[in-house]
């Protein structure tokens, strides 16, 4: 599903650079990758931080799991095979957001590490920058919380495939963030993030 299928094709560069952009809009592009159990928080964090960022002057963008799959990858289901692509897909969307300059929340729950592992190559092979953010809470929580009504379901068999229940969820082992949702509010949550960038130069001067 990923193989070059297309022949005759070349990447076509143009006349504005990666550096051109950064200068433009002060701030240097990057994919802040949120990944955690559904209903851990990672749209709730990623919507919170895209204002503060807004109120700092920064643009940002969202990508948000149901919003995607609301659109370009609307023919995907949740089998493995088409959580890969599902993912494939953002990181290669993703990739061409921070080539902009805009710092891209991309927030799925991308349970299987070699896909998230791959989007980050698919970074790294682009001389980009890629942030895995654990959105960490325990299954009971999250199932506590519930706020879709997905576990209940999943629980009575009425949606197969469900991440924390009948398929697994592979934790990041080194995420460069971590964050502690049932522990942490979600202003911290934000403000951590926040200096991560700035620490890291992400957020211009």
């Amino acid at each position: 599903m990923t193989e070059q299928v297309a022949t005759n094709v070349h990447w076509h560069h143009g006349e504005i650079t990666r550096e051109d952009r950064t200068r433009l809009i002060k701030q240097k592009g990057a994919t802040l990758w949120f990944t955690g159990l559904s209903g851990s928080g990672k749209s709730t964090v990623a919507v919170a931080l895209e204002q503060k960022l807004y109120e700092l002057g920064h643009l940002s963008y969202r990508l948000d799991g149901d919003n995607i799959r609301l659109g370009i990858n609307k023919n995907l289901g949740f089998s493995a095979e088409d959580r890969a692509e599902n993912i494939r897909r953002i990181g290669e969307i993703a990739k061409l957001f921070a080539d902009t300059g805009v710092i891209t929340l991309s927030s799925f729950i991308s349970p299987y590490r070699e896909d998230r592992d791959r989007v980050r190559a698919i970074h790294d092979t682009a001389g980009l920058t890629f942030i895995e953010v654990f959105v960490d809470c325990p299954l009971e929580e999250v199932e506590r919380r519930d706020p879709k009504g997905l576990y209940k379901k999943a629980r009575a068999g009425e949606i197969k495939n469900f991440t924390g229940i009948d398929d697994p969820y592979e934790a990041p082992e080194a995420p460069e963030i971590h964050l502690s949702t049932a522990a942490m509010t979600v202003e911290e949550e934000v403000n951590l993030i926040v200096d991560y960038l700035k620490t890291n130069g992400y957020l211009g001067q």
